[in-house]
């Protein structure tokens, strides 16, 4: 037999591998088609982001600078009015009471009171304008009468004596209302009464004019005894002490 001959093997070549490696053999996977197309990485800078912390800490400080301006401003201001002016609260006293009819008949109440508040100024340069005052007289809490004063100004240094007269005509009450008022009427030392006054109030100091605001005054420790047919009583204001208090409505709240 003839014997064959076979050509022997190419070597290999530095050549040959690397277009091997840079022509891989097909198909081709997917990271290899997308680590060929897909861009490099690159971070993104953080001056954007920077910028806008430096903006909002620039609009904080000067919003935080400017309130405080604003307080030291008012504070100085309302420093000045009150060395100027010495600003006091009016005060109120009850000087008298006379009860003229006070019946409790059926669970209806008629009363009539007749009620004299002295308002006094204790400032030289300040003066009050009040509004129309509501007067009410509760015995407990219980509202046993209610009037109305005329608004008025109140001058410098000044006394004004408010008179009005207070009546209830036929009000129902309550089982347990009328038995408490019942109980306060059998006292020996007399039915007692509190005189609370409401109305709203604006300050003149010179040039300045503040808004309105709110007063309300509670005059407690009156006691009267109750009329015997048609003959009037008059009550006991010597242990009566009223409190003053100023009323500021900001939004829906009441501050005072």
């Amino acid at each position: 037999m003839t014997d064959r001959v076979y050509p022997a093997a190419k070597p290999t070549t530095n050549a040959t591998v690397n277009a091997a490696a840079s022509n891989p053999s097909l198909p081709a996977t997917k990271a290899q088609l997308y680590g060929a197309t897909r861009p490099t990485y690159r971070p993104q800078p953080y001056h954007h982001r920077r910028s806008r912390r430096r903006i909002c800490c620039t609009i904080c400080f000067w919003i935080i600078l400017i309130i405080l301006i604003l307080l030291l401003l008012i504070g100085v201001a309302s420093t000045v009015v009150y060395l100027l002016y010495r600003p006091h609260l009016p005060s109120f006293t009850v000087t008298a009471i006379k009860l003229s009819r006070f019946n409790l008949t059926h669970s209806s109440l008629s009363s009539k009171f007749d009620v004299n508040v002295t308002a006094t100024n204790p400032n030289k340069r300040i003066t009050f304008s009040y509004d129309s005052t509501n007067v009410s007289i509760f015995s407990g809490n219980l509202d046993v009468g209610d009037g109305t004063v005329p608004g008025f100004k109140h001058g410098e240094k000044n006394t004004t004596i408010l008179k009005v007269s207070i009546l209830r005509s036929g009000v129902a009450l309550d089982t347990e209302n009328e038995a408490k008022l019942k109980s306060s009427m059998n006292s020996k030392s007399g039915l007692p009464l509190k005189v609370q006054l409401e109305t709203k109030v604006k300050v003149n100091m010179g040039k300045l004019k503040t808004p309105k605001v709110r007063i309300r005054v509670v005059c407690d420790g009156i006691r009267v005894t109750l009329p015997v047919g048609k003959k009037s009583t008059v009550g006991s204001t010597s242990n009566a002490k009223c409190d003053v208090d100023v009323r500021f409505k900001i939004w829906k709240w009441t501050v005072g």
